[in-house]
């Protein structure tokens, strides 16, 4: 399973939110072509940071700007805020069969280890705001 591509388009489209400011009108067209994607895809991932108070959104072609300071934001932020993963990162296959000892036995063997898998990515992404890699 892939983290969805909202993750990267969100973080691309902070940077370039926090990077343009003043210098350009932030519209999600404008967003997009740095991206490259659709500007509706901007659109939406603009809704979900906008709805956790990172940027500021005027209606129309009115455009975006940052709301917070960049290192009031980290990446694990911007990873919830978009929603790139329903629940655990890991899925697990539904039906192990419990009459065989590995199927028995599955969760019990693999669970800890996907736990502090994701544990160790949501710690590192906790760990970087945007702040730190903001481009000059």
């Amino acid at each position: 399973m892939k983290i969805t591509s909202r993750f990267t388009v969100a973080v691309h489209t902070l940077l370039a939110i926090y990077r343009f400011q003043g210098e350009y009108k932030l519209t999600s067209d404008f967003l997009a072509s740095s991206i490259g994607v659709n500007p509706v895809v901007v659109r939406r991932i603009m809704q979900s940071l906008k709805a956790a108070g990172f940027i500021d959104v005027k209606p129309g072609t009115g455009g975006a700007a940052p709301a917070v300071n960049a290192d009031e934001i980290t990446l694990y932020d911007v990873y919830k805020a978009v929603d790139c993963v329903e629940g655990d990162l890991f899925n697990f296959h539904d039906n192990p069969n419990p009459d065989c000892p590995v199927g028995r036995s599955i969760h019990a063997i693999l669970d800890p280890h996907l736990k502090s898998a994701q544990e160790a990515l949501e710690n590192e992404l906790k760990r970087v705001k945007i702040g730190d890699i903001l481009v000059k």
